[in-house]
């Protein structure tokens, strides 16, 4: 694993593609209703809601992804591996969201939702640990990225989403929906040190 530093170009490049193909393959999962009634519809509608709320998380991460991105200067072959990592994890969306939707949130699948939603939060924290190494002290990207209080609480809330699939997996919906709206708080960090650089 080569500790040369690189452009970041191609990394941002390669992910835009990933997380796009993510979505497609999101999208085709939703199979066309054999009917033209209303109630043909029906079965579609959990499908629909598990599909909302993984767009809604992918557009989260390729937004915050983008801007850390912007904020770094340089990437090395440690960067590279750790954004596979995380690739790897969003790359499981379509899996674990058909599964949620087919199974009408039932209490596996969306212990396993949580679970891809868990370790992606986890594989962005380590990338982030990892791109603030590859640069000095005090740079760009670590002042960027700061205490990141809600990339903290994001994983212990998932963990107790998935432990609450056990009781009532409708308890774990609602911690999922609730961390996603606590990301879409517009969050101005980067762009605050951007604007002062």
């Amino acid at each position: 694993m080569g500790t040369h530093m690189m452009g970041k170009g191609r990394l941002e490049a390669f992910s835009d593609g990933v997380f796009a193909i993510i979505i497609t393959i999101m999208v085709l999962e939703m199979k066309v209703p054999h009917g033209e009634g209303f109630a043909a519809l029906a079965p579609l509608i959990p499908v629909f809601i598990s599909y909302v709320l993984s767009f809604v998380y992918l557009g989260i991460y390729w937004n915050n992804h983008h801007h850390m991105l912007h904020a770094t200067q340089h990437v090395n072959g440690a960067v590279l591996w750790a954004n596979l990592h995380l690739l790897f994890w969003l790359s499981l969306f379509p899996f674990v969201t058909g599964g949620v939707g087919e199974n009408h949130f039932g209490a596996a699948p969306m212990a396993m939702y949580g679970g891809v939603l868990l370790m992606g939060a986890i594989s962005y924290y380590i990338l982030q640990q990892v791109i603030i190494a590859t640069h000095s002290e005090g740079s760009l990207v670590a002042k960027a990225i700061g205490r990141d209080l809600k990339g903290k609480l994001s994983p212990v809330l998932y963990a107790t989403a998935i432990v609450s699939t056990f009781f009532e997996p409708w308890i774990a919906g609602g911690i999922y929906v609730f961390v996603a709206l606590m990301w879409l708080v517009p969050d101005r960090r980067i762009e605050r040190v951007m604007a002062t650089k």
